[in-house]
């Protein structure tokens, strides 16, 4: 497992220094060998943002819902793509999928 962290260490430094075509392909490549690797869908979700490929990036967000469910983090993380989908595509389901997305963090955070 320590070599999928290796590859994300190098995904989230090519990420930070803004070749996110790069930081892309290696966070593909740890889905590669293992596809429930929640923080390379987190990554995904935020690189995908910045490239406007809005549609990706909620579809990893929400499979780190799905791979975790009683993580906040993962659902707040949510509210934030989605919020960044609408505003790069102006879908007005995005508005109510975030404000959702917030309640259920919030709930589960009551909750733990």
């Amino acid at each position: 497992m320590s070599d999928l962290h290796t590859l994300y260490d190098e995904a989230e430094k090519l990420k930070d220094a803004g070749n996110l075509d790069e930081a892309i392909a290696k966070l593909h490549e740890i889905l590669e060998q293992d596809d429930n690797f929640v923080l390379a869908h987190l990554t995904l979700a935020v690189v995908y943002g910045r490239v406007n490929k809005h549609e990706e990036a909620v579809r990893h967000g929400e499979k780190a819902c799905e791979l975790e469910p009683n993580e906040a983090f993962n659902y707040t993380a949510m509210s934030v793509t989605y919020q960044r989908a609408f505003a790069g595509t102006q879908n007005q389901q995005y508005i109510q999928m975030a404000e959702d997305a917030m309640a259920k963090a919030h709930m589960i955070q009551a909750n733990g």
